[in-house]
């Protein structure tokens, strides 16, 4: 059923400056969401290239390695390749509940003060 009625209003928000996105980026508040970050995301990146790296490397100069049957049909080179999507999907998941309890927060907070030009 339709109504005439008008939208609801929305809230005003107030439009920062480039002068304030550069206090807030060189602010001790900032930095510290942007190490949270970083300390989480580079050493799992790293850690995640070298994985596949290795997988890599395994399928491509250690054939017979690979190629050791573990369960009927089933050989080190199939676990390994299933285990880089299982790793991925971890990894997703991981960061996903990192950012909800550390870096969100954080965010949040910058970005309401500068909405609300406190």
């Amino acid at each position: 059923m339709a109504t005439d009625a008008p939208p609801p209003a929305k809230a005003e928000h107030h439009l920062p400056s480039a002068e304030e996105f550069t206090t807030v980026q060189e602010s001790a508040e900032f930095g510290e969401l942007r190490r949270s970050y970083r300390s989480f995301a580079f050493p799992l990146t790293v850690a995640f290239i070298a994985w596949y790296l290795l997988y890599v490397l395994l399928s491509n100069y250690a054939g017979g390695f690979m190629g050791t049957k573990l369960l009927g049909n089933v050989n080190i080179a199939f676990v390994l390749g299933i285990a880089q999507f299982v790793t991925t999907f971890l990894i997703a998941w991981w960061y996903s509940r990192h950012a909800a309890a550390k870096l969100d927060p954080k965010a949040e907070a910058i970005k309401s003060r500068m909405e609300g030009g406190a």
